[in-house]
């Protein structure tokens, strides 16, 4: 079988190397994802470990689509009776651009049509749309009038660990997170900071990467576990073995630090839901106190950027204190900061040994690599 795993703008890569990690094979790397070849409990396994993919979907079929009419024919050739039962309830999702058809909104419906008439030909009766919580979610993706119609295989978006339930104001997508503890290279085998932590967001995720457990653990369900043909008792022994490849101690220290006590509540909480309170420090303290463990190490910083006219300016003093602080006290780390802003990127005053191009949400980044010899 083939599935494709999503994943942001410059995160593929990272995915491809946690697949292949994962002893999966057929691994491509693709615009928007990653293509990889393998049997139903590797779709398993890959929601239940990724940590930087959006979602696992299983492609039904591809065919072109420049008009409506062929749209509706095109979902209806595949065989929904496989998937879906009139008793499921359905979602369709549609991503487009570049095509004749313009509207998200429009597909999808029309999809929806023509998997119900499909299905009530078939059986007399026709499921029902639940698009909160619903048995069977199809995706629907047309670039250049070009249709490929997958099963999400997820359910919820894997970003959605369960152990975020407060966040602060501008809280980082835990994939994207996960993405940067990648890129950083970091494994558990020297110390890790994040002198700015906020609600712990960078800090649980490499406290769970290090201690070896899956992010899929925390959530409650994914799609498949509703399909036709799920296997609960082979399901069972996939999260078994997941369980008890889990660590519960490790032989470095974590430490996230933030000014705000509000800020470290709510990561204190994180912490504690995602199981990883014991193994990461959390301190409130101002930045310019900083000092981290004894080196070498890693440092993460996603400092505040200024996404509105104005707020870039006023930033530009934290800037400056961020590079003091790496200058003057953590001699023998790499840092790596992640920042929307050329501009304020200058004011820390040292030269980045490589550039990473990364999205938060919309935002075009930069994930920055400083030696700090």
């Amino acid at each position: 079988m083939e599935f494709f795993a999503t994943a942001g703008k410059g995160v593929e890569g990272v995915v491809a190397d946690e697949l292949r990690r994962l002893g999966i094979m057929g691994v491509t790397v693709e615009k928007g994802g990653v293509r990889f070849k393998g049997e139903m409990p590797d779709c398993w396994r890959a929601n239940l470990w990724l940590r930087a993919a959006n979602r696992v979907l299983l492609p039904l079929a591809v065919f072109p689509c420049a008009t409506p009419q062929e749209l509706y024919d095109g979902v209806r050739t595949i065989p929904w009776m496989h998937h879906l039962t009139p008793e499921m309830t359905l979602a369709v999702d549609c991503s487009l651009r570049d095509s004749d058809i313009t509207h998200s909104g429009f597909v999808a419906l029309k999809t929806k049509d023509a998997i119900v008439d499909e299905l009530r030909d078939r059986c007399g009766r026709r499921p029902s749309v639940d698009t909160r919580d619903p048995d069977l979610r199809v995706n629907v993706h047309l670039v250049k009038n070009r249709c490929t119609v997958s099963l999400d295989s997820s359910g919820a978006p894997l970003d959605r660990r369960g152990y975020r339930l407060d966040r602060t104001e501008a809280p980082l997508r835990e994939t994207l997170a996960a993405a940067m503890v990648e890129l950083s290279g970091w494994d558990g085998a020297i110390p890790l900071a994040d002198p700015m932590c906020g609600s712990g967001t960078i800090l649980v995720e490499a406290a769970l990467k290090a201690a070896r457990r899956a992010p899929g653990l925390l959530r409650k369900r994914f799609g498949f576990q509703r399909w036709p043909g799920f296997d609960p008792i082979l399901w069972k022994a996939v999260v078994a073995e997941a369980q008890g490849a889990a660590l519960t101690s490790l032989p470095v220290p974590l430490l996230g630090c933030d000014q705000m006590g509000r800020a470290l509540a709510v990561a204190r909480q994180n912490a504690r839901r995602a199981g990883v309170e014991g193994i990461l420090t959390l301190v409130q303290q101002e930045l310019a106190a900083f000092t981290p463990p004894p080196g070498p190490g890693v440092l993460l910083f996603n400092p505040p950027y200024g996404e509105r006219l104005g707020e870039e300016e006023a930033l530009k003093p934290l800037y400056r204190q961020i590079g003091d602080v790496m200058k003057q006290r953590c001699t023998g780390y790499t840092a790596y900061l992640l920042t929307g802003s050329q501009e304020l990127a200058k004011c820390v005053g040292l030269r980045a040994s490589r550039r990473f191009v990364l999205y938060n949400g919309p935002i075009e980044c930069r994930l920055l690599k400083y030696e700090l010899y």
